[in-house]
């Protein structure tokens, strides 16, 4: 009966951690390694090591490093600013409310208003703004794939 609890409160947060990947409130991979911890405090550590949970803390940490790395790799391309990035971060936040066109256009949209109150050219505005959303779904990908390592490495090791 532990083992049913502690699951399904790690499926929570591991659903809350790919909802997370997509809305950059929540801490998406922060979110399924804490699962992965609450499982092991409610059921035991018996099946875990350190290893294991260094390796995931590890995974987590390169899954928000490649989500910040694109979103800055794809603003500088297309010429962007901070205010470009940071209009992006929040245009996506905004347009969690308008899905899901919003989380289309919003990173887009966030992006290019920032870029825009900062530089007043519009042309490069738009570049800017391209160059995030660029960003941001590039990584989509990547992040998701490095979510579900960890996940499968968790139900591996429980199962």
């Amino acid at each position: 009966m532990t083992n049913i609890i502690a699951l399904v409160v790690a499926s929570l947060f591991f659903l809350i951690g790919l909802i997370g990947t997509l809305v950059p409130i929540l801490p998406g991979a922060l979110m399924i390694w804490l699962g992965m911890l609450l499982y092991a405090l409610i059921a035991g550590f018996d099946q875990f090591s350190l290893y294991f949970f260094l390796s995931q803390a590890l995974l987590a940490l390169t899954v928000m490093g490649v989500d910040y790395l694109f979103a800055v790799m794809g603003s500088r391309y297309f010429g962007g600013t901070k205010a470009a990035l940071w209009g992006a971060a929040i245009g996506l936040l905004v347009g969690v409310f308008f899905f899901p066109i919003g989380l289309l256009i919003g990173p887009f949209l966030g992006a290019a208003l920032a870029d825009l109150l900062f530089r007043r050219k519009p042309g490069q505005a738009v570049k800017s703004g391209l160059g995030a959303s660029f960003g941001f779904w590039s990584a989509l990908p990547i992040k998701l794939g490095l979510e579900a390592v960890m996940i499968g490495w968790f139900v591996y090791r429980i199962f």
